[in-house]
């Protein structure tokens, strides 16, 4: 019996916000699994008793990110952790971006402003401002040329936290075709969805947001699909994934570019997807028997 965690946040007295963790917890556990949902930073958790600890939802690691990188080295050490510890280093960093832009990908043009760095902030159209270590919209917000007082102070604070910021252009596309949500799982298409915008003119950047609004199901286009196996090609060592979600809107000129590349701890919208657990269920347990 293979013996899986599937790598969660501590929610505190709150319910977790994860509603496919219960869902695979009890999938795979039907299929023959010893498996449970364990917090990343429990510090009673036997990560060498495992065959198999899978990244779910470990969604405070981007505000605790050096405690969250020596867990990654210390769990990779006593048991297999998907995605591979190289990967997950490498996409907790959003200046993959510039790598992957670099390499072909059509991708959302993103300048990277670091502590330090001379600011200077677009007048000629809106723009986003979000720190390169991030989930759920945290810490981002949309600006107008005439938000620049606003922008500037965004700026310094993310700043004083010791984040390097990401600047760019709002893509006006996803107010009419929304961003699209490819989700991959064992080397393979499993499900894709549309959501709505998330940041909303004149709302701060601390504010508390609705990550995947207006959420439904989506059915990727030849260009769409074209753009995430360009994307998943260039992330280092691509052989060893087992989940990724890419995320894309459309450019300027109508076509889809990568907006992100969630490798980490991405939502896999089950409850909207219900058909997809088994594939999911699948691929874990092969994981797992490969360990």
């Amino acid at each position: 019996m293979p013996r899986i965690a599937l790598v969660t946040y501590d929610p505190g007295p709150r319910p977790s916000r994860d509603t496919d963790l219960p869902v695979l917890v009890d999938a795979l556990t039907a299929a023959g699994a010893d498996t449970r949902a364990v917090a990343w930073d429990d510090p009673d958790a036997d990560w060498a008793g495992l065959d198999l600890a899978v990244l779910r939802s470990t969604w405070d690691y981007s505000w605790r990110a050096a405690e969250f990188s020596a867990w990654l080295e210390r769990c990779a050490g006593l048991t297999r952790l998907l995605n591979p510890l190289g990967v997950v280093r490498w996409n907790t960093d959003k200046r993959y971006l510039g790598e992957l832009a670099a390499a072909g990908v059509p991708t959302v043009p993103t300048r990277y402003l670091a502590p330090g760095d001379p600011v200077g902030l677009p007048d000629g159209h809106d723009y986003v401002i979000k720190p390169t270590s991030g989930a759920g919209a945290r810490f981002a917000a949309r600006y107008t040329p005439d938000d620049h007082a606003r922008a500037v102070r965004h700026l310094q604070h993310l700043h004083a936290e010791g984040f390097t910021a990401m600047l760019q252009p709002y893509v006006r596309g996803i107010e009419t075709g929304g961003e699209r949500a490819l989700q991959f799982f064992g080397g393979r298409l499993l499900h894709a969805s549309r959501k709505g915008a998330v940041l909303a003119p004149g709302a701060p950047y601390d504010a508390d947001k609705v990550p995947h609004p207006d959420l439904q199901p989506w059915e990727p286009t030849p260009a769409e699909l074209a753009v995430a196996e360009r994307a998943l090609a260039a992330v280092p060592d691509p052989s060893g994934l087992l989940y990724a979600r890419v995320d894309l809107v459309d450019g300027e000129d109508g076509t889809p570019r990568l907006m992100e590349l969630e490798l980490v701890e991405p939502n896999l919208f089950l409850g909207l997807h219900p058909g997809s657990v088994p594939r999911v269920v699948e691929a874990v347990l092969a994981a797992a028997g490969s360990a």
